[in-house]
């Protein structure tokens, strides 16, 4: 028996359908529109519990309750007549935030920027901060500036592009700022108000608590995004702007449910849920990440009645002390909690979520204790239902199933540019791969800054790692430091035959190279056997000469290549150095190039040997083929000696490009 029905889709990308997949993707939307502007609610609830009429500094500093004094000018309840720093904050800032990143969300920054003005045509058309508006105008503005650009895509003459780029921001701007005032403005505030009395209702008639009915398997289900920031966080912060504190923003953000059904865990579960337990526990509490205890509900779905229970009682508790906090607490750690409590709700916050804690931890283990199976849980199925009801990775299922969830299927080497080391490192990669019979799992390359948390195991330069997991964090990160012929590699694949087994690839499932290199990319004029270099910052001028020469880049392409050995060494391993320009410098490349430099004495690259350097500038996938071959020379020792014995360009070239 399951909480929910299968889902209808694994978590890989595909589309699913159903009520429940929409009101998902419509909390994911609402939820990516807020969370990247958190730190702005946690500075106004900062600024808030210092400086309002009871803030914190007022009931430490008695003195500083001037109405004229600096404090009060702050708080604006002096004798600014509300302006200060508080009011301004959540009316015009916190939904502009909120505006800008949904507009930026559709279409980049056109709509970021048009989302944002349509967004203050809704805040001066309401009487109540405007974070509903913001969430729909932002959005709005977004697809309407991406369909409007679409009309002339391609259409416009030469020299008038920031022109109508321009105008047609700032009028659709215009419309949607006025349609926001009064249209947009007053709906919504009418639905505030509306949705307010019915939480002054659920209050008054002590019904608040059995909110926590609906929230806790809302959570499970990846369902609480909608609710929180959609109805939450809006009424919570107009609360908060009226009275200092809000309830509100304690129904699903109190960590005590989740500590409380993992400590039970601790106690009375079998085999991996138990010895998991601990970490996640840390993880929750602390961290923060509640979607770490889904998968102990989901194993058993009876329990989700323990954090019910413990978030009836979190919520009765907070009502019963008038407790609350300023602003959002999130993550939901007790750290950003306790970081938000408002002066005077430090004792209801606190037995609120011991309280939480202890009822779902009683609840929990008595039905732990009364389970009359015996076979042991299946934590890691039931973390791979848990990313599947989320529709993505979840960055958090390493620290439950001790790895990878799952099979690999996805492998991406990362570098700065995307061009040059990692289509190297790829091929070598995918070489190995394909050698150990896994020709399913497709391994391919990718720019740090292009890179998606959609894949399984990212490698990358040591130094390039910090960078990659930002980007990818569910992800295993292996780093590398010889791009041909690190022994990492073979630890990727023994993590292969861990995950996916030893079975041989299905048929059909080999990866193809890149079609072949044209004359054109890789010139016998941009060849040269005897380099002239002799260091490597000559070395890389010199191959990207060659490039030049050749009419590939520009000549800054060239200045770009010594930025990138800066930041992280081109060296490939095997007497091999690949330089090539930042991902910055693309616009600097007119065509696709390779240049190829010989050397009789190895430069020094950074304490190692390079014998052999090439100039790489890519334009598109036309040298993917090229590179793959070129990878595969330097893994054999015949075909490099090949090269230290040609006599003319068009040998090596002949050596590069015959070799599989």
């Amino acid at each position: 028996m399951s909480l929910v029905e299968a889902p209808s889709t694994p978590a890989d990308g595909t589309p699913r359908t159903g009520a429940r997949v929409r009101v998902q993707k419509l909390g994911t939307a609402l939820s990516n529109m807020v969370m990247p502007n958190i730190g702005a609610f946690i500075a106004w609830g900062l600024i808030t519990a210092l400086f309002i009429k009871a803030g914190w500094l007022q009931g430490i500093f008695p003195a500083l309750r001037n109405p004229d004094g600096w404090v009060a000018q702050i708080g604006g309840w002096g004798s600014f007549d509300g302006a200060g720093i508080v009011g301004p904050m959540i009316t015009y800032l916190l939904p502009v935030l909120i505006g800008f990143t949904g507009g930026r969300m559709v279409h980049g920054n056109r709509g970021a920027v048009v989302g944002a003005i349509a967004t203050m045509g809704v805040i001066t058309g309401a009487d109540v901060p405007m974070f509903m508006g913001a969430m729909i105008m932002g959005p709005l503005g977004g697809w309407a500036m991406k369909k409007l650009d679409a009309l002339w895509d391609g259409k416009i003459r030469p020299g008038f592009e920031m022109l109508i780029d321009n105008f047609s921001a700032g009028i659709l701007g215009m419309a949607l700022a006025i349609f926001g005032f009064f249209g947009i403005g007053p709906v919504v505030s009418a639905f505030t108000r509306g949705a307010g009395n019915v939480v002054d209702f659920l209050v008054s008639h002590d019904l608040l608590p059995l909110t926590s009915i609906l929230i806790e398997p809302a959570k499970v289900l990846f369902l609480n995004n909608a609710i929180n920031h959609g109805v939450l966080t809006p009424l919570g912060t107009t609360q908060a702007l009226a009275t200092g504190k809000s309830v509100l923003f304690l129904l699903e953000a109190n960590p005590g449910p989740g500590l409380g059904l993992l400590l039970a865990f601790m106690a009375f579960g079998k085999g991996a849920a138990r010895a998991s337990a601990p970490g996640a526990a840390i993880i929750q509490f602390f961290g923060g990440i509640h979607e770490i205890y889904f998968p102990y509900v989901l194993m058993k779905p009876k329990l989700i009645a323990a954090t019910i229970l413990g978030g009836m009682t979190g919520v009765f508790i907070n009502v019963l002390f008038g407790s609350g906090l300023r602003a959002p607490a999130a993550p939901g750690s007790i750290i950003a909690v306790y970081a938000q409590t408002a002066s005077g709700s430090f004792l209801g916050v606190t037995l609120s979520v011991l309280g939480a804690a202890t009822v779902s931890f009683v609840v929990a283990a008595l039905l732990l204790k009364t389970d009359r199976a015996t076979d042991e849980p299946d934590l890691a199925a039931a973390t791979a239902e848990m990313e599947a009801l989320k529709g993505k990775r979840s960055s958090v299922a390493a620290a439950l199933t001790g790895g990878i969830n799952g099979k690999i299927t996805t492998i991406v080497f990362a570098c700065d540019a995307g061009m040059g080391s990692s289509a190297m490192g790829a091929s070598v990669l995918r070489k190995k791969v394909q050698s150990a019979g896994f020709g399913d799992v497709k391994v391919t390359n990718q720019s740090i800054a292009n890179l998606t948390d959609t894949y399984d195991v990212v490698v990358t330069h040591r130094d390039l790692t910090d960078r990659a997991k930002l980007k990818t964090g569910s992800a295993v990160h292996i780093s590398v430091d010889d791009f041909m012929s690190s022994p990492r590699y073979d630890e990727v694949v023994e993590l292969l035959e861990q995950t996916n087994g030893d079975a041989p690839a299905r048929p059909g499932a080999q990866q193809t190279e890149p079609a072949d290199a044209t004359d054109d990319v890789f010139r016998v004029d941009s060849i040269v056997l005897n380099g002239a270099a002799s260091n490597a910052e000559e070395a890389i001028t010199e191959a990207g000469q060659l490039l030049v020469a050749a009419g590939a880049v520009d000549p800054s392409y060239v200045d770009a290549m010594h930025e990138r050995e800066k930041s992280v060494s081109t060296y490939m391993g095997n007497g091999l150095a690949i330089p090539h320009g930042t991902n910055d410098a693309k616009g600097a490349i007119r065509k696709t190039g390779i240049s190829f430099v010989r050397y009789a004495d190895p430069i020094d690259w950074n304490g190692k040997p390079a014998e052999f350097v090439v100039g790489i500038a890519g334009a598109g996938n036309d040298h993917m083929a090229l590179l793959t071959r070129i990878a595969h020379v330097f893994l054999d020792k015949d075909e490099v000696a090949r090269l230290r014995e040609a006599g003319t360009a068009e040998e090596i070239r002949a050596v590069l490009s015959a070799s599989k």
